[in-house]
């Protein structure tokens, strides 16, 4: 095979990553994707010279592996698409396109993925967007958006339905372009970069801004300390308690189960406001940082966690019994919403969606960083794909986090200064991916670097980007009253898609 075996973190030469003709390079990750256990973790382009790069990062999950090539293109030539043999590669090759003006002869829904302002092709207006379109005596469309009403997001969903039933659900992104991939060149210090990865997606602060310094310090060849691994690891899994509590009380909400909601949300706050007294910040802003440790965990702040822990324990125990055995809660997540296992497969989710389906798909296990390696994570697995399925993932994970936390707390590291004059100058020519198992699922970030170690692209997907598809298709005939607790059940970011 042609390509560069690259791991979690691990910066390589540019150089190494071989540059096939485009034929050869397609061939080669249309048979890496058929396998079962690797998947693309990201597929995207950047401006070489007159030409446009496409690189692929293959990741296998038996392997612990990134296989990486690239092919050099010109952009007038129409290619065959990746996505007429995989369709896990669609959105990857529609937001391809969208940026370099690049057809593709047989790409089943060539359509814009972002309406990004510096697109190719400005005369593309989100006004215009191509929605697919029913007809008959029988059917009817109903819009929602652009604005959604509980987290004052953008994005616009069309329902194509039969009476109450849904018959297809089209989801148009793109309203929102803080030009964050534009920003990360543009800015020249470390700080500024570091505030961008904690503001790509407002509840995954943890997952992005620990993708980017471990990254960035990889680029540099630091190793980071103990105690900068465990604030990491610790941080990613209280935000994962944080936000699948929170789920659970919108679920609850949305299904009208007063009580569930209540006490789900209540349980929450005390996990949230321990980021603030651990950083200042209630979403974890300022905890992570390259080549430092701000806050390293104390003996004073383990007792607080567990103190929480303790209180936190037993009524979550009990409201989950509660959740378990009501018909009303049940009647309304069982068999809503399915996505089956064939379906996450052929698009390529990620995280819960994939997990809720028995797909193995977890960066904890599959390319594990930081105290990952040394807590023998195990994913939480289910296999009926509907609501249910990704209320009982929320409720175990809860459960397997604090686990992990306590067990990681047991000893605390000392306190490490010796990276505080540590010279945060990337090496030149490298290319590098960070892979982190946020909260929804699969976080990648890539850069590559110039001749003078500075950055000159850096690429970054949110798990949403794979997994909104997967919510189109689970809607799919059922009632239209059951898509706000579809909906919510995913909880995919709109501004980690659109950045």
């Amino acid at each position: 095979m042609n390509y560069t075996a690259v791991r979690n973190n691990v910066p390589v030469p540019i150089e190494s990553i071989p540059i096939l003709e485009y034929e050869t390079f397609l061939e080669q990750n249309i048979i890496l994707a058929g396998k079962p256990d690797n998947h693309c973790v990201n597929y995207y382009g950047h401006r070489a010279g007159n030409k446009i790069r496409l690189i692929c990062c293959m990741a296998s999950d038996m392997e612990m592996m990134i296989y990486v090539s690239s092919s050099l293109i010109n952009s007038s030539k129409p290619l065959p698409s990746f996505t007429r043999h995989r369709h896990s590669f669609e959105k990857f090759e529609r937001e391809i396109a969208e940026n370099f003006g690049i057809s593709y002869i047989d790409h089943p829904w060539l359509k814009p993925v972002r309406y990004a302002f510096d697109r190719h092709d400005r005369k593309q207006e989100i006004s215009g967007y191509p929605f697919f379109r029913f007809h008959g005596d029988e059917t009817h469309e109903v819009g929602v958006g652009p604005i959604h009403a509980g987290i004052i997001e953008p994005g616009h969903f069309r329902f194509m339905c039969n009476g109450e039933q849904i018959l297809h659900l089209e989801i148009q992104l793109g309203y929102q372009h803080r030009g964050i991939e534009r920003l990360f060149i543009e800015k020249d210090n470390l700080l500024s970069r570091t505030v961008l990865a904690e503001s790509i997606a407002g509840d995954t602060v943890a997952g992005h801004t620990a993708a980017f310094v471990n990254l960035w310090e990889g680029l540099c060849g630091y190793q980071s300390d103990e105690g900068s691994k465990l604030t990491r690891t610790l941080g990613l899994e209280l935000e994962r308690v944080a936000v699948h509590t929170g789920d659970m009380s919108a679920l609850c909400t949305d299904i009208a189960w007063q009580l569930g909601s209540s006490v789900y949300g209540r349980l929450r706050t005390p996990v949230i406001n321990f980021f603030q007294s651990w950083c200042g910040n209630r979403l974890a802003k300022g905890l992570i940082r390259a080549g430092k440790n701000n806050y390293p965990l104390t003996g004073e702040l383990k007792e607080e966690l567990l103190k929480i822990f303790e209180e936190f324990l037993p009524a979550f125990h009990q409201v989950n019994k509660e959740a378990s055995r009501l018909p009303s809660v049940l009647s309304r997540f069982e068999r809503t919403g399915i996505l089956t296992g064939h379906q996450a497969a052929d698009i390529g989710a990620v995280g819960m969606t994939a997990r809720m389906c028995g797909i193995r798909r977890d960066i904890r296990l599959s390319h594990p960083h930081d105290l990952y390696p040394v807590l023998g994570h195990q994913p939480v697995l289910k296999h009926h794909g509907d609501v249910y399925s990704r209320f009982q993932i929320r409720r175990e994970e809860i459960k397997q986090s604090i686990g992990y936390i306590k067990k990681i707390m047991e000893n605390i590291p000392e306190v490490n200064h010796d990276g505080r004059n540590w010279k945060s100058e990337p090496m030149a020519g490298q290319f590098s991916v960070s892979l982190v198992e946020g909260w929804r699922g699969e976080i990648c970030h890539c850069a590559i670097t110039g001749e003078n170690g500075r950055l000159v692209h850096y690429k970054i997907k949110d798990p949403s980007f794979h997994n909104w598809l997967a919510l189109a298709l689970a809607v799919r005939n059922n009632e239209i009253s059951d898509f706000p607790v579809c909906n919510k059940s995913f909880n995919l970011s709109h501004c980690g898609h659109d950045l």
